[in-house]
């Protein structure tokens, strides 16, 4: 599995990123509000069990507190995706239940995937994406 981690790691990084994007701090509490959505409810299990059931205004690890803070900043999804892959690596009991909950997630909804360095991944674009350099744009 260990070659795998990192792929399982990306998938995990989207659903708890997008969790936290939409409970912010709340995504790491213990409640029993279902999400109303399938991806936000396994992007909070997700959280919770990977980082951990939080209590209200208990510290959140840095990486997912700064997705809570800015979840489209590509620099803050990688270093969840460090977090996430770095607990998925010291855990092989953890990956493998992981794995289980990410192949048995609904297949419903949108999911933007990207592989290669500097590889563009979008939902939605209102503008221009240039990957590579020297790239110039019109004014």
């Amino acid at each position: 599995m260990s070659g795998d981690l990192g792929q399982l790691a990306g998938l995990v990084t989207q659903y708890v990123a997008t969790a936290a994007g939409a409970y912010g701090v709340a995504v790491l509490a213990r409640t029993q509000d279902q999400a109303a959505d399938a991806t936000l409810g396994v992007g909070r299990r997700l959280a919770q069990r990977i980082f951990g059931v939080r209590a209200d205004g208990e510290e959140v690890l840095e990486p997912l507190a700064d997705v809570i803070d800015d979840p489209d900043d590509g620099d803050n999804r990688a270093a969840l995706h460090e977090a996430v892959h770095k607990a998925l690596a010291a855990d092989a009991e953890l990956a493998v239940q992981v794995q289980q909950w990410v192949q048995d997630a609904p297949k419903t909804g949108v999911r933007v995937m990207t592989s290669g360095e500097r590889a563009p991944a979008v939902h939605t674009n209102h503008g221009i994406i240039a990957s590579g350099d020297g790239n110039i744009f019109p004014q």
